[in-house]
């Protein structure tokens, strides 16, 4: 397998994961948890590695800055919380082991979970084939509205920012300017703040990633899933049927919004996407409009 792995000392943490020799990170994560990883097991994605153990669990291991955990008003034990949440399909959480690096002021740490054992729906690009059960929706509509009847002190941290109404404004203006009140008035509900095709799995349903949940307006999670699948316009729609009751909300409008104009706000957006997104942002203005 190529070298994948982390940075040299003293380099930032901007650093690409997936780009960078990590054999002296796995081997320390070894000797912390008394476990082997199995090499061809290993997934490397832009902030985090990932690779099955001897014990055959699942380790997670992820950097950031402690100033972006300052940012976020919260240590980076996400996984570690999640596993307070109940009547969820997501791996249990056994353990965690953290260190500092005084090189460039990052914290390391590193979540041991279960192993689940079928893969996510997305390997790369979304697949115009995808074909989930009805048995899967049911199984993401009951995790998604028992998610939401619960509450944590977390704030949601969607793409590592946290979730305040100045982010959401500042996003829409970005790429909308003054076409629509971005305001959010109602109660907020717990949300996985990441849930797209990479971290659902299937045909067996589970939930992967909690390292960015939290509080966020209602609606955000159903927003992301149905954004991630506009380019499968019948899976999409599929989204939207089994998540009506969020994305039809005024904040569940918003969140789409919000989730949209992220993607406009990408200049390397390929060109059909940025038609779609468009489109259909300039319907959820209208919505919202009075």
């Amino acid at each position: 397998m190529a070298d994948t792995t982390l940075s040299a000392p003293g380099s930032p943490v901007t650093r690409d994961l997936r780009k960078q020799p990590i054999d002296d990170l796995l081997a320390r994560v070894e000797e912390m948890l008394g476990a082997e990883l199995v090499r061809d097991s290993i997934v490397c994605k832009r902030r985090s590695v990932g690779a099955v153990s001897s014990r055959g669990t699942w380790l997670r291991i992820e950097a950031r800055l402690t100033s972006k955990i300052a940012a976020q008003g919260q240590s980076g034990n996400g996984m570690e919380a999640a596993d307070l949440l109940h009547g969820i399909s997501k791996p249990a959480w056994y353990r965690a082991v953290s260190w500092r690096d005084p090189a460039d002021d990052t914290i390391w740490r590193v979540d041991e979970v279960e192993l689940v054992p079928v893969a996510p729906v997305q390997r790369g690009p979304l697949r115009d084939d995808v074909e989930l059960a009805d048995e899967w929706w049911t199984a993401l509509n009951r995790s998604l509205d028992a998610l939401a009847g619960q509450y944590t002190t977390r704030v949601a941290t969607p793409d590592t920012e946290r979730i305040t109404q100045d982010l959401v404004t500042s996003v829409i203006e970005r790429a909308l300017p003054r076409q629509v009140d971005t305001e959010i008035s109602e109660p907020w509900t717990p949300a996985h703040a990441d849930l797209n095709w990479a971290n659902l799995t299937g045909p067996e349903f589970w939930i992967l990633d909690w390292e960015d949940h939290g509080m966020a307006p209602r609606g955000l999670d159903s927003a992301n899933l149905w954004v991630s699948s506009l380019t499968v316009p019948k899976l999409a729609n599929r989204v939207y049927r089994e998540r009506r009751r969020d994305l039809e909300t005024r904040p569940g409008r918003l969140m789409a919004l919000f989730c949209l104009s992220k993607l406009l706000n990408d200049s390397s957006l390929p060109d059909r996407l940025r038609e779609v997104s468009t489109s259909e942002a300039a319907k959820l203005v209208a919505a919202l409009r009075p």
